[in-house]
């Protein structure tokens, strides 16, 4: 290479053996023969050859990037979606941008509204809460979206979404088969679309066992940790002998305050969640937990959202928008072993 500089596509095609065009095609991803694209990397590698992806985005209108915003980057939900996600988008040779909203409708708009920028190709959203101005900004996009979630109908934008309603009713049910009959629930906040469908699914299995809706049974708070243990003081006066919890932090907040207050697990109480996230079996006794597919979901949203790349690529037709489901899976740990006939006893 002339006075050291950097590689060019003329040294690495002299380096090679092959035209310059052969080594433009082979750089660029567009095909060539088996031992040209083997010739022509090895060469690139020798010579120390960089790719300049910033060049490469002005030539073709892509950053090969993509992003991924979410509600809570700590909650091992969102980690398994990310690791699904991230298989199959660095797969197709993009990089995975990570960004978390904490569940601020305005962060999740502005992240939408990016699109324009350019900062990267595309987009998968996951939203706990749907507002007329997601459903603007879903509309109008200037990229690619697809959201993990539920939304109304009509809106024109792919999803994939878990079956919570029926993933709460599943769990109910099996506590009320282990022969429990005042089953407590934690959800989160009742404005968002899984503390309305996991509500839903609740009370839905209360009906078909036959069991009232005793709202002193009943605690809203937030997703966390903490807010699980917190709930377990609300719950205590009102006896309940299981609780099913609307995610596995929750679960696990609950089970730590109980086992403080000299509860057994599951001897006095049986405990529950949803998502069958790494923490369901971190915990002593394991959680019975309902699997609501992180992983599925994440990749077939990375699948969506790269058909949609291809077809506005001009490799493809656009097919309508497409919701997919997930469906639950209960999971049974020694959390919800059937009840016994010995006394309860429960310190406040």
């Amino acid at each position: 290479m002339p006075n050291g500089g950097q590689p060019t596509i003329v040294s690495i095609a002299a380096r090679a053996g092959v035209s310059i065009a052969s080594v433009s095609r082979v750089l660029n991803g567009q095909g060539a023969r088996r031992d040209t694209v083997e010739r022509v990397r090895r060469a690139a590698a020798e010579l120390g050859y960089v790719p300049n992806a910033v060049a490469r985005s002005l030539k073709d209108g892509r950053t090969r990037q993509l992003t991924f915003a979410m509600p809570d980057i700590g909650n091992p939900v969102y980690v398994a979606m990310v690791r699904a996600i991230q298989a199959v988008t660095k797969a197709a040779g993009y990089r995975l941008l990570l960004h978390s909203t904490d569940a601020v409708a305005e962060d999740e708009l502005a992240v939408l509204h990016s699109l324009g920028d350019r900062t990267s190709d595309g987009l998968i959203l996951c939203p706990i809460r749907i507002t007329d101005e997601h459903i603007e900004a879903l509309t109008t996009a200037a990229g690619p979206v697809v959201v993990i979630g539920s939304l109304p109908d009509g809106v024109p934008v792919d999803s994939v979404r878990a079956d919570s309603v029926a993933g709460s009713a599943m769990a109910v049910a099996h506590l009320f088969r282990t022969g429990r009959r005042r089953i407590a629930f934690i959800n989160g906040p009742s404005d968002t679309v899984p503390g309305r469908n996991r509500d839903l699914g609740y009370r839905t299995a209360l009906t078909a066992c036959g069991l009232p809706h005793d709202e002193a049974l009943v605690v809203h708070t937030d997703f966390g940790i903490d807010s699980g243990a917190a709930a377990v003081r609300r719950l205590l006066p009102a006896r309940p002998d299981a609780l099913f919890c609307a995610n596995d932090q929750l679960a696990l907040g609950a089970a730590h305050a109980l086992l403080a207050r000299g509860v057994r697990i599951p001897e006095d109480i049986a405990v529950a969640g949803m998502d069958d996230s790494a923490l369901a079996q971190a915990g002593w006794p394991p959680l019975t937990s309902v699997d609501l597919g992180s992983s599925t979901r994440g990749r077939r949203a990375a699948e969506l959202l790269l058909d949609r790349l291809e077809a506005r690529g001009g490799t493809g037709t656009a097919p309508p928008p497409r919701t997919t489901t997930a469906p639950p899976r209960l999971v049974v740990r020694a959390s919800t072993a059937p009840a016994t006939d010995s006394p309860v006893t429960r310190t406040a």
